[in-house]
């Protein structure tokens, strides 16, 4: 585990780094990894030294990604007085047998307490995160995993295909030739199913990944989708100034060397070029519901995209704004393409 202390210190050091000016956050994020392994201290911490450089708005969005065993009574009541306001909980299954082979620490049951302790702490703005298109010889419930996330009754949940990233238990039966992943038939079917399943208990399907209750979006994560610039901060942390996108030294232990040495961590930069701000406005555009405006040149040469119900007008046809159908959004790289080409 990493030290608490030692963390929040390094966060510190990179923010007075990289900013001398008086930072304003409208949203704190605290994820790309398992930062409820900081404990109840640590995450006030973290949020301490946060605050000692920057201002967090009064009525901001304060997000914590959490692992279910680590969501205990002491551990939200000091979250929450650090000023956290919405968890976003990597519940995955609700299958044991699933979560064993996930190699996750926590039971079906853990999952459904920590949605009970938050509620009962007042905590009660909180995501549940699931996982689809696993093999198939776990024979995994996806109807009754949606159906118990559903019973929690949550304002927001993400989907997530199953990736396989490197240095995990995953990666290492890839490269031993198992099976470690559903079927391309099986993301699109499970996929169509919790759109369906999800927008019938009346979430609105916002987002490729993402469902929330009327009014209930991710106020951090739709930052991105919008192309608004973003600080990260921290090991592996990407960030995004509105010209510049920028990535931090992956390793821990160099990021905290570099950064405690006085020394910016950055290890890479991209410029964005004017077609990449094209690329990027069309592929982030066509992941949400809000679409993006098209011309009638463009309409008229992806009318078959619209034939097949893949593409789809947002509200009347004359607003030309167009997005992609649950179908599209299983073809999103091709359409964003198709469309990047035209301009």
């Amino acid at each position: 585990m990493v030290p608490a202390r030692e963390f929040a210190e390094a966060i510190l050091r990179e923010l007075q780094l990289r900013h001398s000016a008086p930072l304003s956050l409208d949203t704190v994020y605290l994820g790309g990894g398992t930062p409820s392994r900081l404990g109840a201290d640590g995450v006030a911490r973290l949020l301490d030294a946060i605050r000692s450089v920057a201002s967090v708005q009064r009525d901001a969005e304060v997000t914590l990604e959490a692992n279910p065993e680590d969501i205990t009574h002491d551990a939200i009541a000091a979250w929450r007085a650090a000023g956290v306001n919405r968890l976003s909980i990597g519940v995955q299954s609700f299958d044991d047998r699933v979560l064993h082979w996930m190699h996750r620490a926590h039971d079906a049951d853990a999952a459904t307490r920590a949605v009970e302790l938050a509620r009962e702490a007042g905590l009660t703005a909180f995501s549940l995160d699931l996982i689809f298109a696993l093999p198939a010889h776990l024979e995994r419930d996806w109807q009754r995993d949606l159906s118990m996330t559903l019973a929690l009754e949550p304002e927001h949940i993400s989907l997530y295909g199953l990736t396989v990233e490197p240095r995990t238990p995953l990666a290492k039966w890839q490269a031993r030739g198992e099976t470690v992943s559903g079927s391309e038939e099986s993301y699109e079917s499970e996929f169509l199913a919790a759109h369906g399943q999800l927008s019938a208990a009346g979430f609105e399907h916002y987002e490729v990944s993402n469902f929330g209750r009327p009014g209930k979006r991710a106020v951090h994560n739709s930052a991105y989708w919008s192309g608004a610039p973003y600080l990260g901060v921290g090991p592996s942390a990407h960030g995004f100034d509105g010209q510049e996108r920028r990535w931090n030294i992956e390793a821990y232990s160099a990021w905290h060397v570099a950064t405690m040495a006085g020394i910016d961590p950055v290890q890479g930069r991209e410029l964005l070029t004017p077609l990449n701000r094209t690329t990027e406005e069309v592929y982030l555009g066509l992941r949400t519901i809000d679409g993006l405006e098209i011309s009638s040149t463009e309409a008229t040469t992806l009318a078959a995209w619209f034939d097949t119900g893949w593409l789809e007008w947002v509200g009347e046809r004359t607003m030309r704004r167009a997005r992609c159908s649950a179908m599209g959004w299983l073809r999103l790289d091709r359409l964003a393409s198709d469309l990047t080409a035209l301009r």
